[in-house]
Protein backbone atom coordinates (compact mmCIF):
# COMPACT_ATOMS: atom_id res chain seq x y z
CA UNK A 1 0.00 0.00 0.00
CA UNK A 2 2.71 2.41 0.97
CA UNK A 3 4.24 1.94 -2.45
CA UNK A 4 1.23 2.67 -4.47
CA UNK A 5 0.57 5.54 -2.60
CA UNK A 6 4.09 6.67 -3.25
CA UNK A 7 5.12 6.73 0.25
CA UNK A 8 8.67 5.30 1.05
CA UNK A 9 8.36 2.89 4.26
CA UNK A 10 10.36 3.78 7.36
CA UNK A 11 12.90 1.24 7.73
CA UNK A 12 13.32 2.27 12.02
CA UNK A 13 12.07 0.84 15.02
CA UNK A 14 8.49 0.87 15.62
CA UNK A 15 6.90 3.69 18.05
CA UNK A 16 10.21 5.48 17.72
CA UNK A 17 9.85 9.00 17.43
CA UNK A 18 13.05 9.99 16.18
CA UNK A 19 12.22 8.49 12.75
CA UNK A 20 11.67 11.77 11.43
CA UNK A 21 12.43 14.83 13.20
CA UNK A 22 10.77 17.36 10.94
CA UNK A 23 7.78 15.49 11.31
CA UNK A 24 7.67 14.58 15.06
CA UNK A 25 7.91 18.74 15.45
CA UNK A 26 5.21 19.71 13.15
CA UNK A 27 2.73 16.70 14.83
CA UNK A 28 3.51 18.43 18.19
CA UNK A 29 2.81 21.95 16.89
CA UNK A 30 0.04 20.77 15.16
CA UNK A 31 -1.53 19.31 18.96
CA UNK A 32 -0.66 21.46 20.93
CA UNK A 33 -2.95 24.53 19.15
CA UNK A 34 -4.94 25.86 21.67
CA UNK A 35 -7.88 24.96 18.84
CA UNK A 36 -7.18 21.43 18.20
CA UNK A 37 -9.60 19.24 19.60
CA UNK A 38 -9.16 17.37 22.81
CA UNK A 39 -11.11 14.69 21.65
CA UNK A 40 -9.96 14.60 18.12
CA UNK A 41 -12.34 15.27 15.84
CA UNK A 42 -15.98 14.17 14.70
CA UNK A 43 -15.91 14.14 11.47
CA UNK A 44 -13.46 13.63 8.48
CA UNK A 45 -14.33 17.01 6.71
CA UNK A 46 -14.22 18.60 10.19
CA UNK A 47 -10.51 17.48 10.05
CA UNK A 48 -10.04 18.35 6.45
CA UNK A 49 -10.79 21.95 7.28
CA UNK A 50 -8.64 22.13 10.59
CA UNK A 51 -5.58 20.80 8.78
CA UNK A 52 -5.81 23.36 5.88
CA UNK A 53 -6.44 26.19 8.20
CA UNK A 54 -3.33 24.90 10.23
CA UNK A 55 -1.16 24.29 6.74
CA UNK A 56 -2.10 28.21 5.85
CA UNK A 57 -1.31 29.41 9.62
CA UNK A 58 2.14 27.13 9.74
CA UNK A 59 3.35 28.06 6.76
CA UNK A 60 2.28 32.10 6.24
CA UNK A 61 1.75 33.07 9.94
CA UNK A 62 3.51 31.18 12.59
CA UNK A 63 7.34 32.55 12.30
CA UNK A 64 10.14 29.63 12.63
CA UNK A 65 13.38 29.53 15.27
CA UNK A 66 15.35 27.59 12.68
CA UNK A 67 15.25 30.31 9.39
CA UNK A 68 15.27 33.37 11.91
CA UNK A 69 11.83 33.70 12.95
CA UNK A 70 9.90 34.51 8.88
CA UNK A 71 7.63 32.24 7.96
CA UNK A 72 8.18 29.66 5.79
CA UNK A 73 6.56 31.64 2.69
CA UNK A 74 8.53 34.35 3.51
CA UNK A 75 11.66 32.49 3.14
CA UNK A 76 10.64 30.24 0.39
CA UNK A 77 9.59 33.67 -1.75
CA UNK A 78 13.01 35.35 -0.93
CA UNK A 79 11.86 37.68 1.21
CA UNK A 80 13.39 37.14 4.08
CA UNK A 81 16.50 38.59 3.20
CA UNK A 82 14.81 41.80 2.95
CA UNK A 83 13.10 41.08 6.52
CA UNK A 84 16.10 40.19 8.17
CA UNK A 85 17.93 43.31 7.01
CA UNK A 86 15.41 45.78 8.55
CA UNK A 87 15.27 43.92 11.51
CA UNK A 88 19.03 44.01 11.95
CA UNK A 89 19.03 47.83 11.04
CA UNK A 90 16.33 48.56 13.78
CA UNK A 91 18.54 46.53 16.55
CA UNK A 92 21.83 48.52 15.77
CA UNK A 93 19.04 51.73 16.26
CA UNK A 94 17.99 50.82 19.20
CA UNK A 95 21.87 50.10 20.57
CA UNK A 96 22.85 53.08 19.57
CA UNK A 97 19.92 54.78 21.68
CA UNK A 98 20.28 52.41 24.67
CA UNK A 99 23.71 50.93 24.77
CA UNK A 100 24.10 49.91 28.32
CA UNK A 101 20.94 47.42 27.28
CA UNK A 102 22.85 45.18 25.21
CA UNK A 103 25.74 43.21 27.22
CA UNK A 104 27.09 41.28 23.91
CA UNK A 105 26.67 41.65 20.09
CA UNK A 106 23.66 42.17 17.88
CA UNK A 107 21.59 38.94 16.81
CA UNK A 108 23.16 37.97 13.69
CA UNK A 109 20.91 38.69 10.65
CA UNK A 110 22.41 35.81 8.83
CA UNK A 111 20.79 34.00 6.46
CA UNK A 112 20.29 30.03 7.92
CA UNK A 113 21.25 27.41 5.25
CA UNK A 114 19.26 26.81 2.23
CA UNK A 115 18.01 23.17 3.27
CA UNK A 116 15.67 24.79 6.22
CA UNK A 117 13.33 25.96 3.94
CA UNK A 118 12.69 22.94 1.90
CA UNK A 119 12.38 21.10 5.04
CA UNK A 120 10.13 23.50 6.82
CA UNK A 121 7.39 24.07 3.55
CA UNK A 122 4.43 22.07 3.87
CA UNK A 123 2.39 21.90 0.92
CA UNK A 124 -0.64 19.84 1.36
CA UNK A 125 -2.82 19.11 3.67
Amino acid sequence: MLHWLGVKPSYSRPRVSDDNAFVESLFRTAKYRPEFPPTGFTELAAARAWAAHFVYWYNHEHRHSGIRYVSPAQRHAGHDAKILAQRHALYVQARERNPRRWSRSIRSARLPCPAASSQTLTNSV
